[in-house]
């Protein structure tokens, strides 16, 4: 059998992929599952958006887009960023991707050689090391607690950097504890990173997806360093999971060189898919996307009410996202084997903190509250019952 190549031993699957199956094959036996495992919206995608991609199809709108994307949508982007958190960014700073994926596989290969780190919280989204390790890249995962709401900060960034380092990648809000970085703090890490000749890269795929608070972005930081790189996609905020759509925003200098990237790796992103994301941007959308809002941060705080009483605590309060970062250490020193036995016996399925690094992880669960208030009520009362509370 041929050699496969090296990379592929350093690249790891997600364990809650094997829960997933485990539940399909439960439900295939008449099982009631409830998915609290899955990082999407339970929210479909709204009838107008959905109307413009199938306008777009039956206008015979199902060509090529140029790589950088719809003109009209990054435009559409841009003003976003204008009338939402009135920060200016001239949509020939925007490249439209294939997902958020496309996003982080074009800065990879843009910023990082083999052997370059990049540091990276712990606990945080898998894959990113993953796409690092595509090109060679090594991840320097740091250990956070609750203590920094699990978030790489300035002086985590001046304590780690290595001769070797020439990034930080950090999520705002983050995947999986919800938890925001203030804007004074994403400043001062900025400044760590210009001061050292390295890139700051920002996900901020959730980031409309903020409760007490209105929502923020790195944007707004000057950037004359030319060190700033953010991400965002349609996939949470705007319901479009299934329709793979992201964006990244560059420094004017490096978008030539990361058009000349998206022609080779993947032409184009969908352009049925573009055509129906500008009508997301519409006031119709936007009020429902609201609204959905709203019914994420109340089924947040039931979880938040309730769960404590069960052993199950919440170290930090998500400020952001759909994700609640469980401590279960009370109950297991095994999280990974009480999603297991939380799957099988109660029907409830939760991810694994496994997935996402190691620092601690055996006693951490993430809970996606992407599921009705309802079906919340039957997870807890489920939980409760297997746990004798």
């Amino acid at each position: 059998m041929r050699k496969l190549a090296d990379r592929l031993e350093r690249i790891t699957s997600f364990h809650v992929m094997v829960l997933m199956e485990q539940a399909q094959q439960l439900e295939q036996q008449g099982r009631d599952i409830i998915h609290l495992e899955v990082g999407e919206p339970d929210f479909a995608t709204p009838q107008n958006v959905v109307a413009a991609g199938v306008d777009a199809m039956q206008a015979g709108k199902t060509r090529y887009t140029t790589a950088l994307g719809l003109p009209a949508l990054r435009q559409a982007i841009a003003d976003f960023y204008q009338s939402r958190f009135g920060v200016e960014v001239p949509a020939s700073r925007i490249l439209i991707t294939p997902g958020a994926s496309g996003a982080l596989g074009l800065l990879n290969t843009l910023l990082f050689n083999p052997g370059d780190g990049v540091l990276l919280s712990d606990p945080g989204y898998p894959c990113n090391d993953n796409f690092l390790h595509q090109v060679g890249a090594l991840p320097q995962r740091i250990a956070v607690g609750a203590e920094s709401a699990y978030q790489l900060s300035a002086e985590l960034v001046r304590q780690h950097w290595q001769p070797h380092t020439r990034g930080a990648w950090v999520a705002s809000p983050s995947n999986p504890t919800g938890t925001l970085i203030p804007m004074a703090e994403m400043a001062a890490m900025k400044a760590e990173v210009d001061a050292r000749g390295g890139a700051l890269l920002v996900d901020e795929i959730y980031h409309n997806l903020v409760y007490e608070q209105p929502p923020a972005t790195a944007l707004a930081l000057a950037d004359e360093q030319d060190s700033l790189f953010v991400i965002n996609s349609f996939s949470k905020y705007f319901n479009m999971t299934g329709w793979r759509l992201g964006w990244l925003v560059a420094p004017q200098q490096h978008v030539a060189a990361l058009e000349k990237l998206a022609q080779n790796y993947y032409l184009a992103a969908s352009t049925v898919a573009q055509h129906a994301a500008l009508a997301a941007f519409s006031a119709q959308s936007i009020a429902l996307y609201e609204e959905r809002r709203i019914i994420l941060g109340q089924r947040r705080d039931f979880l938040l009410e309730r769960l404590p009483g069960l052993g199950i605590s919440i170290p930090c309060t998500p400020q952001g996202a759909f994700y609640l970062y469980c401590d279960v250490s009370a109950i297991t020193d095994d999280s990974f084997a009480l999603c297991q036995q939380l799957l099988h016996r109660c029907g409830v399925a939760v991810t694994p903190g496994i997935d996402f690094g190691v620092h601690q992880a055996q006693r951490y669960i993430r809970i996606a509250y992407s599921a009705s208030l309802e079906r919340l009520q039957e997870a807890v009362d489920r939980i409760a019952r297997f746990i004798g509370r």
